[in-house]
């Protein structure tokens, strides 16, 4: 029995319950069916334009992004899907701060929910540095889905996983 580490901490009966569908071969099908629909988000030009409209719409008074890109590193280095950095840099007699978001390359091809459920938690981090209440407080905010949406983001990264075997 291979371990699902991307569902550590899951309840045994949930865990059962993904194990019984990834031998059934049903949990890819299951995802196309709820998540079929893919986004049009391709370069790092337009998931920069993709993370700006969100900002604007729930974060208008946060800092300002230098950069949002796709990183290609991200998730086998860092063991991470999305980060927030702040880079500061003097320049003269100032201190310049610039603020990066980068997605793992893995939503490239990813269906377009579980992109807004990763920008969403990145830019969550712009207000909140901490995964604690007032943090899920913000994501469910900009999308009230965002819990089911994280599960179901874990259920496609196992799904991915076991296809990778």
């Amino acid at each position: 029995m291979q371990p699902l580490k991307y569902l550590a901490g899951y309840p045994p009966h949930v865990l059962t319950q993904v194990r019984a569908l990834i031998e059934q071969d049903r949990l890819g099908t299951m995802l196309d069916e709820k998540y079929g629909q893919l986004h049009a988000v391709r370069s790092d030009g337009q998931l920069y334009d993709y993370v700006q409209v969100l900002k604007e719409r729930h974060l208008r008074k946060s800092v300002p992004l230098g950069k949002v890109i796709y990183d290609g590193k991200l998730q086998v280095m860092k063991h991470a899907l999305g980060t927030h950095t702040t880079i500061s840099r003097v320049q003269g007699d100032r201190l310049k701060t610039s603020r990066e978001i980068r997605i793992a390359s893995v939503f490239r091809d990813a269906p377009a929910d579980f992109l807004k459920m990763i920008v969403v938690h990145e830019l969550a981090h712009l207000k909140e540095a901490e995964h604690d209440k007032s943090f899920y407080r913000l994501c469910t905010h900009m999308e009230p889905g965002y819990h089911q949406l994280e599960f179901d983001l874990r259920l496609y990264l196992t799904h991915l996983d076991v296809g990778q075997r």
